[in-house]
């Protein structure tokens, strides 16, 4: 086994060079290529003859390089071209150069340069994008591998790019959805913290020089106000060390799998997460059986693209439960994680021979469900941040005008 082959496998990053060559036809070509020294460098570009003109060791590794700003919308688009040019019957080749001469996302420009090289070196276009993970996911370049099995390569890109813009797509609902919740909710925070942190304390100041006898409910909110000004940066550290806590702990394999638990059962929200991960599931095995990837791939590639533990070993037992011999509905059913609705779609789609034109059916239901949930609850949290900023509100108004109302009563 070659140095090279040896360090990919014990997942070390080889050096990266950057070169300037020109190629056979004239052209200066300026690219990237990873390799265990300048002179392997030098020898593959002859072999494909090249003329170096230029190479220094790059001091950043091509996986920081491309996990710079890769936009979902950039593959997307370079996706479309490609089928558009492969389906006018240009060469790949000549597509890969035109779409790196042409892509403005520096690290899919990056990714795309390597692979042209690596395509000009002889390899399948599946085989060289499999050295760009940041870049080409699994799915996609399974994809692409099953595509160039079936001469569909054009067919396959279209729909590849159909299915990354429908789920950026959904992303963008979600996240536009979510956005008024959230800036209420920050704009909460910070009124809170100012209320508490200057507000307060000037009231404070006046009933003290006043000599008033503060109620119960005054004297509580100016306790809580002065463990606030007194201990707010023991708050703050609390939430740092929980966030990375809690980061750090979902790493493992048993906190990941607790945390995605937890997450599926959480009230409301843990609804929403499993018909975003059954959306996903379906739409994504519904793409890959459709492209021509095995099944027994297909559902490996999905476990690894559910992002959730639970559901991952649900599919990887399904997975194991059809290797000796049953049928996909029935470990999925079994594990009681999928709904009735989907595993009877998936069990009459495997007895019509139209497995994938169903599952594809109950992504695009569930999509809608998703969308449906979102906005339900996005409207209904909306109120219940104005109620409970109201209340807070109402609380501090009450403490503060109390003890104004004594005064006023002695005074009269």
């Amino acid at each position: 086994m070659s140095r090279a082959n040896s360090n990919r496998q014990r997942g070390e990053i080889m050096p990266v060079f950057a070169y300037t060559a020109i190629d056979a036809g004239g052209r200066q070509v300026r690219s990237t290529m990873e390799a265990d020294s300048e002179q392997l460098v030098i020898s593959k570009l002859r072999d494909m003859s090249m003329t170096v003109l230029e190479i220094k060791q790059s001091k950043k590794s091509a996986a920081k390089a491309t996990a710079k700003k890769m936009k979902p919308k950039s593959i997307v688009i370079f996706s479309r071209q490609f089928a558009t040019m492969i389906d006018a019957g240009i060469p790949i080749l000549r597509c890969l150069e035109i779409l790196s001469g042409q892509t403005k996302d520096m690290a899919l420009k990056q990714a795309v340069e390597g692979i042209t090289a690596d395509v000009k070196g002889g390899l399948a276009l599946n085989e060289a994008m499999v050295k760009h993970p940041r870049v080409f996911s699994k799915l996609y370049v399974n994809m692409i591998r099953a595509a160039e099995v079936g001469g569909i390569l054009d067919e396959i890109l279209d729909r590849l790019a159909g299915f990354l813009e429908y789920e950026t797509e959904i992303r963008g609902k979600i996240k536009s959805a979510m956005m008024y919740p959230v800036l209420v909710l920050c704009f909460s925070v910070i009124m809170l913290f100012a209320l508490f942190s200057f507000v307060l304390p000037k009231f404070k100041d006046i009933f003290k020089g006043m000599d008033v006898e503060l109620p119960t409910i005054t004297a509580t909110l100016f306790k809580v106000g002065d463990f606030f000004q007194a201990f707010w940066w023991l708050m703050v550290l609390m939430a740092i060390g929980a966030f990375f806590g809690l980061k750090a702990y979902g790493k493992t394999e048993k906190g990941r799998y607790q945390m995605d638990y937890f997450k599926l059962k959480f009230p409301i929200v843990g609804e929403l997460s499993l018909k975003m991960s059954v959306a996903r599931f379906s739409r994504t095995f519904g793409t890959l059986i459709n492209s021509g990837v095995p099944m027994m791939r297909s559902l490996e590639i999905v476990g690894e693209t559910l992002g959730n533990k639970v559901l991952a070993n649900a599919v990887e037992n399904t997975r194991i439960s059809i290797r000796e011999g049953q049928k996909l509905s029935a470990p999925l059913a079994a594990s009681g994680l999928f709904p009735t609705m989907v595993t009877c779609m998936i069990d009459v789609g495997e007895e019509s021979g139209r497995l994938s034109e169903m599952l594809v059916k109950v992504g695009d239901f569930y999509d809608s469900e998703v969308e449906a949930t979102v906005k339900g609850l996005t409207s209904m949290i909306e109120p219940m941040l104005i109620i409970f900023m109201g209340v807070v509100v109402g609380f501090i108004a009450i403490s503060v005008m109390t003890p104004i109302f004594t005064l006023v009563n002695k005074v009269s």
